[in-house]
């Protein structure tokens, strides 16, 4: 199969599909949303422990169940891609800023952190719909209790690359593609890719073999490597074994997706609540440490 990057040929072998499934509904209180993973069938793909992808949601004065008060993270990086309205982040960094849609936040719990994000209140007043996908990226046993820190980048700011026939576009958010690297600086060797594909748009990505990979759809309908149909309500979440140099897709449809590759840290994980560490003890030590006010304060809005 051959593709074209600024205007240079080359053949490439695509990764074989390990396996496609669905986008599991799910209740988190008055939330509700899909996770295609965890499930009892796709515990994890290493590096990537969670993912959630939450709305639409139709925000108002009297319905809005998406306001997530101050609680806290440790040993992971929680990562948000907002795909539509307008939320607010605040933490105990003393970070506050406005993500919109498009933009990414990006927050590299380390020791500790704590942080607070929900639609602004002017988006509240005015209405709106709420959407997006929140990825949790594990960290290495190495850097888990490493200094916290918070990146926004907005949606004009990635690096975005057309392909020949002008029909899809990837926008950069993390690691590089065709030579051109994302904005987010990242802790360990991930790529995070958001993919809008025109109906009849074709293109093809090429990663590294020591990654794992993941195709998510959002929206549309593709048919990828020329043999697996992605749908809503069907098949939503792809992986890739490491077999290949990349993946190709031809959209059915106008189309977003959400492209994630990460080389696997192959350690073993425990998890409660809102921390991912190496073992029960330190799940112990992180839940002691908010108790004690070690990851900071940050109070209600």
């Amino acid at each position: 199969m051959e593709t074209i990057y600024n205007e240079r040929k080359f053949k490439m072998k695509l990764n074989s599909i390990k396996r496609a499934g669905k986008s599991h509904v799910v209740n988190m209180g008055p939330i509700e949303l899909r996770q295609p993973f965890p499930t009892q069938h796709i515990e994890m793909v290493d590096p990537f422990v969670l993912l959630h992808h939450y709305g639409p949601f139709e925000i108002s004065e009297e319905d809005n169940p998406f306001d997530l008060g101050p609680h806290p993270h440790r040993g992971f990086e929680p990562v948000t891609f907002l795909i539509q309205g307008e939320q607010l982040h605040r933490d105990s960094l003393g970070h506050e800023s406005v993500v919109k849609a498009g933009d990414v936040q990006w927050t590299t719990a380390g020791r500790g952190i704590i942080h607070a994000e929900g639609p602004t209140k002017d988006f509240v007043r005015k209405g709106g719909t709420l959407e997006g996908i929140q990825l949790w990226l594990n960290l290495p046993a190495k850097k888990k209790m490493i200094q916290p820190n918070y990146q926004h980048v907005k949606n004009d700011e990635f690096t975005a690359i057309t392909s020949k026939d002008g029909k899809v576009e990837t926008s950069i958010i993390a690691g590089a593609f065709d030579g051109k690297p994302g904005k987010i600086t990242t802790q360990t060797s991930v790529n995070a890719f958001m993919i809008i594909a025109k109906d009849g748009g074709e293109q093809t990505w090429s990663y590294s073999n020591l990654h794992q990979g993941l195709l998510y759809l959002i929206k549309g309908k593709v048919t990828v490597n020329g043999e697996e149909v992605l749908e809503l309500d069907k098949n939503q979440l792809m992986e890739f074994n490491q077999d290949g140099e990349g993946f190709s897709i031809k959209a059915e449809k106008d189309s977003m997706l959400l492209f994630l590759s990460g080389e696997p840290l192959k350690e073993t994980i425990a998890t409660y609540g809102p921390y991912v560490m190496n073992s029960q003890t330190e799940l112990l030590e992180a839940m002691r440490d908010f108790q004690m006010g070690k990851m900071g304060f940050l109070p209600r809005n």
